[in-house]
């Protein structure tokens, strides 16, 4: 029983240690990885459509509040001064950095 145990335990470590090597190597990967998802198109997506999505949050519809935006929302992970960058309501969809849509969370 103790042998099942420890290899149970090996394949377990061996499996985080592979786990932990794809973290560094997706981590590794240039910015510019992310700079080529094609953008949301609120006209057609319906995930934007449902959520409002706009390109300027200054036009954006209720509940929209002054200083919400996507770079500053906690599902946008664009690097700073990033005119676009992936969102993970839109999985493989970059948006603007400067537009909202109703699934906006302010960052913590």
């Amino acid at each position: 029983m103790l042998e099942k145990t420890s290899l149970t335990r090996r394949r377990l470590l061996a499996w985080l240690g592979g786990a932990g090597a794809a973290a560094l190597l997706f981590g590794a990967l240039p910015g510019r990885a992310f700079a080529d998802l094609p953008h949301l198109d609120p006209a057609t997506d319906p995930t934007a459509k449902a959520l409002h999505y706009t390109e300027d949050a200054s036009k954006a519809p209720p509940p929209h509040k002054a200083g919400e935006d996507c770079s500053n929302c906690r599902f946008y992970s664009g690097k700073p001064g990033q005119a676009y960058g992936p969102c993970s309501l839109y999985p493989g969809k970059a948006v603007n950095a400067k537009g909202w849509c109703a699934g906006y969370s302010a960052k913590a």
